[in-house]
């Protein structure tokens, strides 16, 4: 079993959160993008491509919402440790949140092939 810090691991959550909140501040743009063009072309072909990318953004979001709430239950599990013993939480060791590191790479990796193929039929369709 790997372990880490408890500090190391809490910064590691800190920085997770705010990636998170910049990638829902990306679906939001990207959202807006899409009822840009929906209203100004009602093309069958251009609706279709638009609800699947807002379909995606939506399994994104929902997505970033468990990443989230994982991150979050990782914090209080960390809250808890120190409170049950204060002493040396420097040096204290946890289990590292390996899941959670894949979980966030694999949605990087997704949400930035998402946002490519977006971008890509935004410039056909305007």
């Amino acid at each position: 079993m790997k372990t880490e810090k408890i500090y190391t691991q809490h910064e590691e959550n800190k920085e997770w959160l705010n990636k998170l909140l910049f990638y829902k501040d990306e679906i939001k743009v990207m959202q807006n993008r899409l009822a840009e063009v929906a209203s100004k072309n009602t093309s069958k072909e251009v609706l279709a491509g638009v609800e699947h990318f807002q379909n995606q953004l939506l399994i994104q979001n929902t997505t970033i919402d468990n990443i989230k709430h994982g991150v979050n239950m990782s914090e209080d599990s960390l809250v808890k440790e120190i409170s049950g013993n204060e002493v040396a939480v420097d040096h204290r060791m946890v289990k590292d949140h390996t899941e959670t590191r894949e979980q966030i790479t694999v949605f990087e990796k997704m949400f930035k092939d998402i946002k490519t193929e977006l971008n890509n039929s935004l410039i056909k369709w305007m």
